[in-house]
C-alpha cells in the first residue's frame, strides 16, 4: 500500500481528529440536573468520553505506525485546540476552560506518548 506524503498525512490526521471532536463531543453542550439531589452533570456522558478516547487512540496508533514520531503529536494538538474553541465559545462558560484545555492537552499528550511506545514495542 502506498503511503500518503507527510503533508497530506498531517492534513488527513488533523481533519480526522477534529471530526472526532465534532462528532462525539462538539455537539453536546447541555447539562443534566438530578431532580433528587440537584447535582449537575455534563455536558459529556461517559460513553462520549470513552468513544472519543478510543477513536483518538486508533488515530494515534495509526500515526505512530506510519513511522514519523512527531506525526503522533498532531492528534493531541488538534484535539486540544478543537476542545478549547468549543469550550471557550460555550454560552454557559464559567471561564474555567483554560484549565480544562490544559487537562485535555496533558491527557491526550500522554495518550500520544503511549501510542508511540506501544508501536515501538510491537515493531521490535
Amino acid at each position: 500500500m502506498r503511503r500518503l506524503p507527510t503533508a497530506a498525512a498531517v492534513v488527513v490526521l488533523a481533519a480526522l481528529t477534529a471530526a472526532v471532536h465534532l462528532a462525539v463531543l462538539g455537539w453536546d453542550t447541555g447539562y443534566d440536573v438530578d431532580a433528587t439531589t440537584g447535582q449537575v452533570a455534563g455536558p459529556y456522558a461517559v460513553w462520549q468520553v470513552a468513544l472519543a478516547g478510543a477513536l483518538l487512540l486508533l488515530l494515534g496508533l495509526a500515526a505512530a505506525w506510519r513511522g514519523a514520531a512527531w506525526l503522533v503529536a498532531v492528534v493531541p494538538v488538534v484535539f486540544t485546540v478543537a476542545w478549547a474553541v468549543s469550550a471557550a465559545s460555550a454560552p454557559d462558560g464559567d471561564g474555567l476552560w483554560p484549565v480544562g484545555a490544559a487537562l485535555v492537552a496533558v491527557g491526550t499528550g500522554i495518550g500520544a506518548w503511549v501510542c508511540q511506545r506501544v508501536v515501538g514495542v510491537v515493531r521490535r
